[in-house]
């Protein structure tokens, strides 16, 4: 607000400055030599237009879900639209820290009041204090006739944790990046933002089990990969919580995006073929008794996925996505090799407990370069909602912005681990 009121006055003064300077000398020598005043003025505009732009991307009356007047619990859609929009209300809180807006001229308000959602508290990184995600709690409205409180589905949920993505801004970018490196480094658990994320998400888990009300997850790029790992370890344990995971990033090479099928059919089966090689040779190699060799052995026999296999959490991906758009072939490529046969199976389900990138580094004895167990993008089971309206560029395929609108061609399918 602060910015476009500079602008405004900037280019007042501009067109005062014309309006004397106009069938003079001055204008010739002053606006066109020293101020160069068409292109100055173009210029003011063009900030004036930008600086609007980014706060109307913020501003839920101008690009919030309008259509969503009558909101039914029970409608799937909503639940994205709700859950999407929960996740821009953390990132609009952050900005307007940064931002120090204050009172009416806060943005982020609006984006889970529309709701009747309560921001009851904030987490914040100890390394840089940026607020990355929130913890919500339903307040359902109250009856303006007598004053008593409305009834609602049984589908709404109590509480609602969301945490944001990445914020190229300066206040927090640095942070933001140390933590997309150790996505991709498949150190995310390792963090202390993820460490404060996941006491949360214990306490809210156990709060909510005791009192018999429902919790939701959510979050956007690397706040879905948050979100997603807080779910496995929470399911792990017996704990499903209902997800809604946007654009979660997925390292690996964007193979899905690869015109020909079947190049990307062969590139997925020599992925596979190599990393559950590497996997068994190196687990055979961490010891040297042969006891201990078949014991090793028989636990890769074993399926540690099968304890997540009933988590079903909603993934939603954009094929112009790049970060995310992998999740297509991956549950695409398992169901082929289980169709293979001949072992192809147990291969795939090998190769999903490792990450490819660790094993090369410990192959090449780089010790801690990258870890080598389950990455985190890996999950059994899942509601996949694949976004096939074209975007106009990757901005647009990744933004949180596509899950709440309601003119998106959505495809969704359940792939279930058995």
């Amino acid at each position: 607000m602060f910015n476009c009121l500079i602008t405004d006055c900037y280019i007042c003064f501009l067109r005062q400055f014309q309006i004397i300077c106009k069938s003079s000398i001055v204008r010739k020598i002053y606006c066109e030599k020293v101020f160069s005043f068409p292109r100055t003025l173009q210029f003011a505009d063009q900030l004036r237009k930008q600086t609007r732009m980014a706060s109307d991307r913020e501003d839920f009356s101008l690009c919030g879900p309008s259509h969503l007047t009558n909101l039914d619990w029970a409608n799937e859609d909503h639940q994205r639209c709700v859950a999407a929009c929960l996740v821009q209300g953390i990132y609009i809180v952050e900005r307007d820290r940064q931002l120090k807006r204050e009172g009416p001229q806060a943005l982020a308000s609006p984006w889970w009041e529309f709701f009747s959602f309560k921001l009851i508290r904030n987490l914040v990184d100890d390394a840089d204090f940026s607020i990355f995600g929130g913890i919500y709690e339903f307040k359902p409205p109250q009856n303006e006739e007598d004053n008593t409180t409305v009834v609602v589905s049984g589908a709404a949920p109590r509480y609602v944790i969301a945490f944001r993505g990445t914020l190229t801004k300066p206040d927090s970018i640095s942070r933001d990046i140390e933590l997309d490196i150790h996505i991709i480094r498949n150190g995310l658990h390792r963090t202390s933002r993820f460490e404060i994320a996941m006491q949360a998400v214990r306490s809210m888990a156990a709060s909510s089990a005791s009192s018999g009300s429902s919790l939701w997850i959510t979050g956007h790029s690397m706040g879905a990969a948050m979100s997603l790992l807080a779910g496995k370890t929470l399911a792990k344990t017996g704990v499903y919580i209902k997800s809604f995971l946007f654009n979660p990033p997925f390292v690996s090479p964007p193979i899905e995006r690869i015109a020909n099928e079947r190049v990307r059919s062969g590139i997925r089966i020599a992925g596979s073929i190599v990393t559950a090689g590497l996997a068994l040779s190196r687990t055979l190699k961490q010891t040297q008794q042969p006891q201990q060799q078949q014991l090793q052995v028989r636990n890769l026999s074993e399926d540690p996925l099968k304890a997540l296999a009933s988590w079903l959490p909603d993934i939603h991906v954009n094929p112009g996505d790049h970060l995310c758009s992998e999740y297509i072939g991956f549950f695409e490529h398992r169901g082929t090799m289980e169709q293979f046969g001949y072992g192809a199976g147990i291969v795939e389900r090998m190769a999903m407990q490792h990450s490819l990138g660790g094993l090369l580094m410990d192959a090449m004895g780089v010790s801690n370069a990258v870890e080598v167990e389950e990455p985190v993008h890996v999950i059994p089971s899942a509601k996949l909602i694949v976004n096939r309206t074209e975007s106009v560029d990757y901005k647009d395929a990744h933004g949180i912005h596509q899950w709440w609108r309601d003119d998106q061609n959505l495809v969704s399918n359940i792939y279930l681990y058995k």
